[in-house]
């Protein structure tokens, strides 16, 4: 017999993807797609090339500076406008993994090609928690997801452990790749991970990168994005998923019964505690408000017959984060901040100087009587609610990209509290009809207007000549903005600048 050892078996392509758990794994030579050049899709492309990965790029249209980079890095682009089949150089390139931007639908024309030669879809969320020991330990993640108020409770959240004295930074979602994060040379003690449902959508689907955040949020969920999901109920379950593997504390919110659901079904470590937030009294393990004051109930020894003070909302209307769906987003990440260990002083001194994004209920002027208010931010019907909850006598500009939601019950539910309405956007007919349907003796304006600043002018003078002494004009869309302006920030600062030029400089006599 011969003394030759048999040689040992060839490593699986599923075998390698699976180990690839680390920064110091080998990840040199691994043939990698990314679809889309976003913002996103770069720091996929930049991250792989560091890593010595093969990386061909593809997308439908190409930002200049992005595609020299890619040049400079070491990475393929393939420019296609038409993306309905791959193109040539993807059949070519054969690669061994796919890495999806947040962009791309989930049944695009490109994934399904790919799923049906098997080849493993990764979500730039996955590829950086694989990554996340880069430098150093690996920093704690706490999640964030919810049809609204994400961004500041993510912002809310790392602000108060950066005040504890812990290395916090906001990224994902909120504009800051998380792939940047994870590579950040200081390095962090943890990450506080804004979640699109579309990130969420692309986890916990393959071996190896499976997420385990410290503490976990669904804010609230509602119709939103069903043009992407295909239903409420996919929608719903890809917002599910930020609970997944939690380690300590699944946050949710005890005025939306689906929240609390999902905790209850979610496959959690042996250990982690469901913590409920909620404008009304909190019970034993919630964080609530009782006669003014917001409490946490929950991290303390005697939870079931004491409660911490956090701070008061008269302390936040004076801060500007008085309205209730804001006080909502200050509950919550508490919440999450003193699952980190988080002291209440420190919480309370950061409500104190903490202010909201702008076009977040940005106050711009109040001339006669009259507030005007850019919430461009509420591009979905589910935050438009909130915002109009806030004011007692509005004129409401709405309108423009509805995303194939519904906005029946949103008009329904302000109709008695509305002075009138301004429409902008494409698609301002279902809001017209629902209003007449609801308020047909409700004065209704449509602007006709090409510009974006003509849009906003035509909206802003529309609104002046109705509004009276104790009314808010307040931009709440309800809907998104891409019809017509490039985001919802040139939105609200178009309506902004419209609204000054209407009443002029606050500095003139």
């Amino acid at each position: 017999m011969s003394d030759v050892p048999s040689p040992e078996p060839a490593e699986s392509p599923a075998d390698r993807l699976a180990g690839l758990t680390s920064w110091r794994s080998d990840w040199s030579g691994l043939r990698v797609a990314v679809f889309g050049l976003g913002v996103t899709g770069f720091s996929v492309a930049d991250t792989l090339t560091e890593l010595g990965a093969t990386v061909l790029v593809v997308t439908a249209k190409a930002d200049d500076e992005r595609a020299m980079l890619l040049g400079v890095i070491g990475a393929e682009l393939v420019e296609d406008p038409d993306l309905a089949n791959p193109p040539e150089r993807l059949l070519e390139f054969d690669a061994e993994l796919i890495v999806v931007s947040p962009g791309f639908h989930y049944d695009h024309p490109l994934l399904r090609w790919a799923e049906l030669r098997a080849i493993p879809l990764w979500g730039d969320v996955e590829l950086a928690w694989r990554l996340r020991d880069k430098v150093g330990e690996p920093a704690d993640w706490i999640t964030v997801t919810g049809t609204n108020g994400k961004t500041t409770t993510v912002q809310l959240t790392a602000t108060m452990l950066a005040a504890a004295g812990y290395r916090a930074a906001p990224c994902g979602n909120i504009g800051i790749p998380v792939l940047d994060a994870i590579r950040d040379p200081q390095g962090f003690d943890v990450l506080v991970v804004e979640l699109s449902s579309y990130q969420l959508h692309w986890i916990n689907r393959n071996p190896g990168g499976e997420l385990s955040p410290f503490s976990s949020v669904c804010l609230n969920i509602a119709d939103d994005h069903l043009d992407w999901h295909g239903s409420f109920d996919a929608y719903r379950a890809a917002k599910a998923k930020v609970y997944d593997n939690t380690q300590v504390a699944c946050v949710y919110n005890r005025a939306d019964h689906a929240t609390e659901l999902m905790v209850q079904e979610a496959e959690v470590i042996e250990g982690a505690r469901a913590i409920g937030f909620g404008l009304d009294v909190p019970g034993p393990s919630d964080f609530g408000i009782v006669d003014g004051i917001l409490c946490d109930r929950a991290f303390l020894e005697d939870r079931f017959t004491s409660a911490i003070e956090l701070t008061t909302l008269e302390d936040l209307r004076e801060a500007g984060l008085g309205a209730p769906h804001v006080v909502a987003n200050v509950l919550a990440a508490s919440a999450l901040a003193r699952s980190y260990g988080v002291e209440p002083g420190v919480i309370r001194e950061v409500l104190t100087a903490f202010r909201l994004d702008a076009h977040r209920i940005e106050l711009i002027r109040i001339e006669g009587g009259v507030s005007w208010v850019d919430d461009s931010k509420a591009t979905n019907p589910h935050a438009a609610d909130a915002s109009l909850r806030a004011f007692r006598s509005v004129v409401w500009v709405a309108g423009g990209l509805l995303k194939g939601v519904e906005v029946e019950e949103l008009v329904k539910g302000h109709t008695d509290h509305l002075r009138a309405v301004v429409l902008i956007g494409v698609d301002r007919a279902q809001l017209r009809d629902a209003l007449q349907r609801h308020a047909p003796d409700l004065p209704v304006f449509e602007v006709e207007a090409d510009t974006p600043a003509e849009v906003m002018r035509a909206a802003v003078q529309f609104a002046a000549e109705v509004a009276q002494s104790g009314d808010t004009v307040l931009l709440a869309p309800a809907a998104a903005s891409m019809d017509q302006f490039t985001d919802y920030a040139e939105r609200g600062r178009r309506f902004q600048e419209a609204v000054n030029e209407l009443l002029g400089d606050e500095t003139d006599d």
